[in-house]
């Protein structure tokens, strides 16, 4: 078994974000590409967007810290710490609206 501060990471690559140019940091927590399921951290500064993008299987959104807003084409969706976003399986993007650091969780199409 295999356990992890997802606070401490969370610290971690909110400091790593502050820091670099694109104003975002990540890492895989479980699973990869090779697995079905992959859940990664990321941590983003405010006003930083991940662009549309299409999903690529099941997936949800955890938001660990801060608020962000989750957006699928002309409808969106705000997440506060300890919301849970089930992500649409349409394209979609993300925008911190403050520090936020959300955990992402996918189960890949089969």
């Amino acid at each position: 078994m295999e356990k992890l501060s997802l606070d401490a990471l969370v610290r971690t690559h909110l400091e790593q974000a502050a820091a670099a140019s694109s104003g975002r940091s990540a890492t895989t927590v479980h699973g990869g590409h090779e697995h079905t399921l992959r859940q990664t951290l990321l941590a983003l500064t405010a006003g930083t967007e991940l662009a549309e993008h299409d999903s690529p299987g099941e997936a949800t959104l955890l938001v660990l810290r801060g608020r962000v807003r989750l957006t699928s084409g002309d409808v969106g969706w705000e997440g506060r710490t300890g919301d849970l976003l089930a992500i649409p399986a349409a394209r979609h993007g993300l925008e911190a609206l403050e520090d936020a650091a959300v955990l992402l969780t996918v189960a890949k199409k089969g």
